[in-house]
């Protein structure tokens, strides 16, 4: 692990109350309705690619059951199911999708929670699903650090492109993470990269920007030091995500004062560090984005801002509007 940095806790506000699965169950509302037998949303988008092309890229939404890990910033619980899907519900959502976008050659299977736990999608459908996946040159899915076995290397060695695993690291910050119920360790995230680096699957993780517990100023801080933490683990591309309420424990967490969103100008700037240290991609998760804007005249240019750096993967100027008088 990567020396922490000499104000290591200032900013950081703990709760005196234990978070447990239990508790940030209790705050949550109700699940949307889904279809087991279609993914519950599927797009194509533009993304620069490790080979420094840009090429669309498919992402579909399996609906499938719930994550084990129920962890306190987790909102994807919401387009779960509460039992496994039945065998062929999977192929059937992922043909029901490409039937219905463009031919792309990249495709990324986010699935609410892991890939590779049979209780979410039972392993009798992967001859089927490697099957729909022939045509890709690359295949992304997400798993958690503590799931990543050699069971993982037989779905790779049949896949006709080639694997690549996203894994959630959230943050560097040692206390922090075990506050998220995430139910893993800085150790656990750098043991997974390692299997992974040295079976020629490439990693994306992804991070948030200030999570709970963390002023603004730490989360910038964590932020960047977890993108180095990343980088340091053979990581190949990490996504910024900020941090948003409407899970139900984040919303209770900020009545408390112990959560609030990050500023856009924060997205911005952890954005060009990570591009700056051109140790890989970074992206910055652009979904929703007005949400964190304080300014309505200067948002649209930021966004496009923020959209050409994920893209050219260089900086560009700041935005300066004299509405909000800041960069």
């Amino acid at each position: 692990m990567l020396n922490p940095p000499s104000r290591y806790n200032q900013g950081v506000n703990f709760p005196d109350f234990q978070i447990t699965s239990k508790w940030i169950r209790s705050q949550r509302g109700l699940k949307n309705a889904v279809d087991p037998k279609k993914p519950y949303a599927f797009l194509v988008e533009k993304e620069r690619l490790l080979t420094g092309e840009v090429e669309d890229v498919a992402t579909i939404f399996l609906t499938n059951r719930e994550c084990p890990f129920t962890c306190l910033m987790c909102d994807l619980w919401k387009n779960t199911t509460d039992i496994t899907v039945a065998s062929g519900s999977i192929p059937a959502q992922i043909e029901f999708a490409l039937s219905r976008l463009p031919t792309v050659k990249h495709i990324k299977l986010y699935n609410s929670g892991n890939f590779f736990d049979s209780k979410a999608i039972p392993p009798s459908d992967y001859p089927a699903i490697i099957s729909l996946l022939r045509g890709f040159e690359t295949v992304l899915v997400e798993n958690h650090p503590k799931l990543i076995s050699r069971d993982i290397l037989d779905f790779r060695d049949k896949l006709h492109g080639n694997l690549q695993i996203a894994m959630g690291l959230e943050t560097a910050h040692p206390e922090v993470l075990k506050m998220l119920n995430k139910s893993m360790t800085l150790d656990d995230f750098s043991q997974a990269c390692v299997f992974l680096n040295s079976n020629s699957i490439l990693v994306r993780t992804f991070i948030l920007l200030r999570p709970p517990f963390l002023n603004e100023e730490e989360g910038i801080l964590w932020a960047e030091r977890s993108i180095d933490f990343s980088f340091h683990n053979g990581v190949e591309c990490c996504v910024v995500i900020p941090t948003r309420p409407g899970n139900g424990a984040l919303d209770a967490l900020a009545r408390e004062q112990f959560f609030q969103p990050p500023f856009l100008s924060s997205l911005e700037e952890v954005q060009s560090y990570g591009i700056s240290l051109n140790r890989g991609r970074v992206f910055a998760d652009l979904w929703d984005l007005e949400q964190f804007s304080h300014c309505p005249q200067c948002f649209q240019q930021r966004l496009h801002r923020m959209h050409r750096m994920n893209i050219e993967q260089t900086s560009i100027p700041q935005v300066f509007c004299p509405a909000c008088h800041s960069k």
